[in-house]
């Protein structure tokens, strides 16, 4: 079994900043692509970044020069380095990877994690 496991929501007051951890752990033989992921109340969930193996990466339009991924493959870790937050990024952020896991019936899928609450308020 594979587990995501987030951290670093929270409070913030508009234009601040916030980074966001994420936590592979399990029957991981490799990762592939990394992401997060939010979904704000009555919307659906929408692509934040990603970021492959290789380090390529990729943003939405809305949060491009504000939001920055990074990951540490040694650790299963990506991050989401969070400046200049508005509040319409008020959301509950997912974690995302393609993890191949060695356990029992290996082979390649999607995990999330449990989501971690960010919000932009005064």
């Amino acid at each position: 079994q594979v587990q995501l496991v987030e951290s670093g929501g929270g409070l913030v007051q508009p234009g601040g900043s916030l980074r966001l951890s994420c936590a592979a752990s399990g029957s991981i033989f490799s990762i592939n692509a990394m992401g997060w992921y939010r979904q704000a109340p009555g919307k659906q969930r929408e692509l934040v970044a990603a970021i492959t193996s290789g380090g390529s990466t990729n943003y939405a339009d809305s949060v491009k020069g504000r939001f920055t991924i990074s990951r540490d493959n040694a650790k299963n870790t990506v991050y989401l380095q969070m400046n200049s937050l508005k509040p319409e990024d008020t959301a509950v952020y997912y974690c995302n990877a393609e993890v191949f896991n060695n356990g029992r019936f290996p082979g390649w899928a999607d995990y999330w994690g449990q989501g971690t609450q960010v919000t932009v308020s005064s």
